[in-house]
């Protein structure tokens, strides 16, 4: 059964010492080989990071300890190392892609999105994507569970949008788009616009186009109002031309009666005349790139 989050409970004194030698292990690993500690989530300001034989200390650290806050600083630390892609590939060959993944699994949110944080750097690294990919199901276990707009979700999006910018792995994430299309409804803007940097990469795919025409979003077309974030409506104009496009591919044949009347297929791509104002209103959008994508949909 898993225990509660370390945050949640007061350390005994044995326990806190535990985690400040830990925590003094992993900077004193770190110190020896950069000029100066970087923050959480940032690569470190030295050219060069932790040697190998470093490296396989905090991996061997990781795997050794139960202690959730060691777990996160080895997470940090190793997140911050994987910046460097000599680093990347050092991981790899030490096996950390399977330590650093076994995480995923852990009770502790915090560790998770550690976890999440140092794949999503490492998956930088084409060849590093074929070991990542057997977690994609698990990466989306992790973001469907997660509390909405959490920092441990929008790990998890970082990660699969890295994960899909090759088609090799989208066939994994499919029984995962009712959770992207929910969190695209009911997400905040930071959220929306890291689901739709997944979905865009999905929907270049024409294997995927019919999983997401199927797909049931009636607040979709809210995305495409003039007031909208840019960033939002740029990705979600891109989404639709991408659908658009494969739909046109002689590949891809479509009948009506496959799909329901609040699924994205009748609500984007099948002469919908709501869908048709807003695109006729975003012609007059200020913004030059918002106005190519429109230009986009509508000459395909």
């Amino acid at each position: 059964m898993c225990s509660p989050p370390e945050g949640e409970a007061r350390l005994g004194a044995g326990a806190a010492a535990q985690a400040a030698l830990g925590t003094r292990a992993i900077s004193a690993l770190y110190q020896q080989n950069c000029t100066a500690w970087s923050p959480e989530n940032s690569p470190p300001v030295a050219a060069h990071t932790m040697d190998a034989d470093a490296l396989q200390k905090l991996i061997h650290l990781l795997q050794a300890t139960d202690d959730p806050l060691i777990q996160e600083q080895a997470l940090i630390t190793l997140s911050n190392s994987a910046a460097f892609s000599v680093n990347q590939d050092i991981i790899c060959n030490l096996d950390g892609l399977s330590v650093i993944g076994g995480m995923l699994s852990d009770c502790v949110p915090k560790v998770k999105e550690k976890a999440l944080n140092a794949l999503n750097n490492l998956s930088m690294n084409i060849k590093n994507q074929e070991e990542i990919q057997v977690y994609i199901t698990q990466v989306c276990r992790n973001v469907e569970s997660a509390p909405l707009n959490s920092d441990l979700q929008l790990a998890g999006l970082r990660l699969l949008t890295n994960m899909s910018v090759t088609s090799d792995y989208h066939h994994k994430m499919i029984n995962s788009l009712p959770c992207f299309l929910h969190l695209l409804s009911e997400g905040t803007e930071r959220t929306q616009i890291q689901v739709l940097k997944v979905l865009v990469n999905l929907s270049a795919n024409p294997a995927m186009t019919r999983h997401l025409l199927r797909a049931q979003v009636p607040s979709i077309l809210l995305l495409f109002d003039t007031c909208i974030n840019r960033d939002i409506l740029l990705r979600a104009l891109a989404f639709a031309a991408n659908l658009k496009k494969n739909m046109n591919n002689e590949d891809v044949t479509m009948t009506q009666d496959q799909y329901s009347e609040d699924s994205i297929f009748f609500t984007l791509c099948s002469d919908s005349p709501q869908f048709a104002w807003k695109l006729a209103s975003l012609l007059h959008h200020p913004d030059r790139e918002v106005k190519e994508q429109v230009v986009r949909i509508l000459t395909q």
